[in-house]
């Protein structure tokens, strides 16, 4: 597929041969390409080049070739209308785009929301631009959850990146205030997560649900008309659906604004949660790289009101 000046809009990626003697399917094997994709790039519209020259999977190569995956193009999503509207986009690559993401937007359409959703939005800008690919969701925040995401170009982008999650080499660092003074500064909870009986939406902790464990730090403690709240930092070492919110109520802590939950809707009228900081290497140039996102105004402003 090509844009307007008749370039190749399919995603790419180049290889440099540091060692020979190794066929084409190895030495993208060991690259992290697997064999349905390769079997998807021969049969579904895309190829695989050696210094220039289209090849199959059982060339030989040399030390000094470059390798180029022409991967196939990807249809848009039939159940995803492409929608325009105002994007705030951190950062964009070939491979993938970090979004800001608003408090009261959702990432991807629902029953309730099917329209106005971050992935609606993304692929309104891929039709615009002409890129052949899909929006793949690789961090999901919640509709009331402010703050970064990570969305994929590419099937395979989106692969690599879960598997980094997957490893723990995928850092997500977020801010909340929460009701009360945590007992100690720094402590770390490690407990299951399920879903509450008879609901679908809320989750509990529960000795039969997925290990999930969070990383907490209190940054201030502060104080509003004899009570107690903390502007906390938290790491997520897995992603379970409400895995904050579940665990902060556990701890005997809400977040403020979490009426799901158990917090006060007094100061604020949604969780107090931001996505801060998105850090992992970059598919494409293997270089780490960290994104960070300020407090949004509502959450700035509350802790304004506080001492």
């Amino acid at each position: 597929m090509m844009n307007k000046d008749g370039q190749d809009q399919r995603f790419q990626m180049t290889f440099h041969v540091e060692e020979g003697d190794v066929l084409l399917r190895e030495f993208l094997h060991a690259k992290g390409i697997s064999r349905r994709t390769l079997t998807a790039t021969k049969y579904e519209g895309g190829h695989i080049s050696v210094n220039g020259i289209e090849r199959n999977v059982r060339h030989p190569l040399q030390i000094g070739d470059l390798v180029v995956v022409h991967f196939p193009p990807e249809q848009p999503s039939a159940g995803l209308r492409a929608e325009e509207g105002e994007l705030a986009i951190l950062y964009e690559d070939e491979a993938f785009i970090i979004v800001d993401k608003p408090a009261g937007q959702s990432t991807i359409p629902s029953r309730d929301h099917p329209t106005g959703t971050v992935a609606n939005l993304v692929a309104g800008k891929f039709a615009r631009e002409r890129l052949p690919a899909t929006v793949h969701v690789v961090t999901r925040l919640d509709r009331d959850t402010s703050g970064l995401l990570c969305i994929a170009k590419n099937r395979h982008i989106h692969h690599l990146l879960s598997e980094q999650m997957m490893a723990s080499g995928f850092h997500r660092e977020y801010n909340a205030v929460v009701e009360g003074w945590p007992e100690l500064d720094r402590f770390v909870i490690n407990q299951p997560l399920g879903r509450k009986e008879g609901s679908i939406i809320e989750r509990v902790v529960r000795q039969d649900g997925q290990y999930a464990r969070t990383d907490v730090e209190v940054l201030r403690r502060l104080q509003r008309n004899g009570q107690n709240f903390a502007l906390v930092k938290l790491v997520l070492h897995t992603g379970r659906t409400h895995q904050i919110r579940v665990h902060m109520q556990w701890k005997g802590h809400p977040l403020s604004g979490d009426d799901l939950y158990g917090g006060s809707t007094e100061m604020i009228g949604r969780q107090a949660l931001h996505c801060a900081t998105l850090g992992f290497t970059n598919p494409l140039t293997g270089t780490y790289q960290l994104f960070n996102s300020d407090l949004p105004f509502d959450m700035q402003y509350m802790i304004s009101q506080t001492l």
